[in-house]
């Protein structure tokens, strides 16, 4: 269940701080009765951006075998990478 605080709460710092880390989620500011702000630690942060990022990346992956007229064929690609390089 979300964490909502009114904002008269961000007076103690502490507390929300203390707050944010235990719960590892977010916490939801009010004023007047309508979400505010939203306050979070920086760990939560981080862990949601990269969840973001990785979800943007897996949508990009999704389009692209979709459209099937643009993969290779991982053969074909180790031939380009072996002629370009000339390993073996």
């Amino acid at each position: 269940m979300p964490e909502i605080r009114p904002i008269k709460d961000l007076r103690n710092t502490n507390e929300i701080s203390e707050l944010c880390h235990e719960r590892n989620e977010p916490v939801y500011i009010t004023k007047n009765g309508y979400g505010h702000l939203v306050v979070m630690s920086m760990e939560t942060y981080k862990e949601k951006l990269a969840k973001a990022e990785l979800y943007e990346k897996l949508t990009e992956a999704e389009m692209e075998l979709n459209n099937k007229d643009e993969l290779l064929d991982a053969e074909v690609v180790f031939e380009r990478i072996k002629k370009k390089y000339g390993r073996e």
